[in-house]
């Protein structure tokens, strides 16, 4: 039994994110045909775009992992420090999965965990359109396509439903703000520090890795 479940786990390490396209399929389904306001609707994209946005990163074109650990840390093990497929599995699930569909769940009973969702799609679209690219010297990364096409006019339009609505109290602004920095700062950079192993034993395949350029 231990053997079987290890089996799971390790195989959910290096395709968690392919396994996310069928839950992305259904709640497209889901939203298509379910009689929703424009504030679930966009809850529920969020959660969509994050899917899709991870199978960019992860699976096509799929070197996010290595040009992580490369340009961001000057890794000297791109393809398992710090980042390895162990933490890829936990922020990405446990915390990114989790957090953005109880969000999409509760809806405007937890607005304020919308926002902080919200403001995780920010810090991709920031990270993916230029912070990556500043650092790497280049005009693409993996994750840049779906963060501008997909959570940028999201969070934009999540925003003027809020505002316009007046939708949102103080007290959602001020725990939907604090959540969102928790959320970029512990729930993705402090967990790929805490969790980092250069012995780790979950290493990324090489297609993981940045493609070797043409002389």
């Amino acid at each position: 039994m231990c053997g079987r479940r290890e089996a799971r786990i390790n195989f959910l390490r290096l395709h968690w994110f392919d396994v996310g396209i069928g839950p992305a399929v259904l709640m497209a389904g889901y939203v298509l045909t379910a009689s929703l306001n424009t504030f679930s609707v966009l809850l529920w994209a969020n959660l969509i775009a994050l899917f899709l946005h991870q199978f960019e990163e992860y699976r096509f074109p799929g070197y996010f992992p290595g040009m992580m650990n490369k340009v961001m840390f000057n890794s000297p093990h791109p393809d398992r420090y710090p980042l390895n497929s162990n933490t890829a599995l936990v922020i990405n699930v446990s915390v990114g999965w989790l957090a953005f569909l109880i969000a999409a769940l509760m809806g405007e009973s937890a607005l304020w965990l919308g926002i902080a969702t919200m403001l995780v799609s920010i810090g991709n679209v920031i990270a993916h359109t230029f912070l990556f690219n500043i650092r790497g010297g280049t005009r693409y990364n993996p994750g840049m396509l779906t963060a501008i096409a997909l959570f940028a006019p999201i969070v934009i339009s999540f925003g003027c439903v809020v505002v316009a609505g007046n939708l949102a109290t103080p007290i959602d602004w001020a725990m939907g703000l604090v959540l969102g920095v928790v959320l970029n700062y512990i729930g993705i950079l402090k967990l790929i520090d805490w969790l980092k192993d250069e012995n780790t034993p979950y290493v990324f395949p090489k297609r993981f890795l940045v493609p070797d350029q043409p002389n």
